[in-house]
């Protein structure tokens, strides 16, 4: 019993020891190993401020991109189709097929010598709608096509309106006769048209003859009058008389202009070299004061044979 009470008191004696020694200690801190921690917490400090600015930068100068694609709203309105321009309507292909005529040369019943060379020219005007290009034809219709070939390109392009000439190369048959060669146009659709309102096949007509040329006539085909200024009463009135005339060969011939008043021009000798369709003109002036009665131009050859063509006459009607 006493043994059980000696080891209690010491078990008890060694533990207030213990807890005065743990209560009267006071413990000083190593002034190195404080450095450390602070430095240390200074430290991680500055690196989260570091790395949280780096992250607030790198996130407004270059945001992240998704590999997701775009999907677009399929609320969006798509935009209206452009309309097409209006095209106009096609020229229907018979309204290309349509010409008129305007002059020609050699004049019909020109005489050749059997195997002679000519060349026949038509000025041929483009009274379509349509812009004729060198796939266009003239091509031969009737008789005999002198020399020339079936078919011919229109040698460059004809716009509506405008005029062209047409010239063929012929060559005079070695029979002697008349002969008629006609020739036709035709479009690239194969549609075939002639000039004017029948639509009539354009011609060149000659004669062939072996005996020794006769000196060639000389032939009106038209006398027109011009009244310059055409109305009112000016001071001075203009009256040209002009002559349409032709030959079938080459001729040298004189002629003057014969006047009611006596007043006529000298006379004046013209040659022609060839077959061809030529022009003479008479002009003449009258005052206001003239009297105002009924005029006449008349135009005379001399030579080589004497003809007298009829008057062409005129009246002013203003002055005394």
């Amino acid at each position: 019993m006493l043994k059980k009470i000696k080891y209690t008191l010491l078990f008890t004696t060694i533990i207030v020891s213990l807890l005065i020694t743990a209560c009267g200690e006071e413990t000083t801190p190593d002034p190195s190993q404080e450095t450390g921690r602070i430095g240390t917490a200074v430290a991680e400090t500055v690196t989260a401020q570091n790395a949280a600015q780096d992250a607030a930068t790198s996130t407004s100068a270059a945001p992240a991109f998704t590999s997701t694609p775009l999907v677009f709203s399929s609320t969006l309105t798509p935009l209206a189709p452009v309309a097409s321009p209006t095209l106009p309507t096609n020229v229907p292909k018979t309204q290309c097929a349509s010409a008129s005529l305007v002059s020609e040369n050699i004049p019909d019943g020109t005489i050749f010598e059997p195997g002679e060379k000519f060349t026949k020219t038509w000025e041929i005007k483009n009274t379509s709608l349509c812009t004729w290009d060198t796939n266009y034809k003239i091509i031969f219709w009737n008789g005999d096509t002198l020399g020339g070939a079936y078919y011919y390109n229109l040698p460059q392009i004809v716009t509506p309106n405008q005029t062209i000439p047409i010239s063929l190369l012929m060559v005079a048959p070695k029979e002697e006769a008349i002969y008629t060669s006609e020739w036709m146009f035709q479009t690239p659709d194969s549609i075939e048209f002639g000039v004017g309102q029948y639509s009539a096949p354009i011609y060149a007509k000659i004669e062939v003859s072996a005996a020794k040329k006769p000196n060639f006539a000389v032939n009106a085909t038209d006398f027109t009058l011009i009244q310059d200024p055409p109305s009112g009463c000016p001071a001075n009135i203009n009256y040209t008389v002009i002559a349409t005339l032709s030959t079938t060969g080459p001729i040298e011939f004189t002629y003057y202009w014969a006047q009611s008043d006596g007043n006529d021009s000298a006379q004046k000798t013209m040659k022609i070299d060839s077959a061809t369709t030529f022009t003479l003109k008479r002009e003449w002036k009258l005052h206001i004061a003239t009297n105002a009665t009924t005029r006449w131009f008349k135009l005379i050859i001399t030579d080589p044979v004497y003809t007298e063509y009829p008057r062409v006459e005129f009246t002013k009607t203003c002055g005394g």
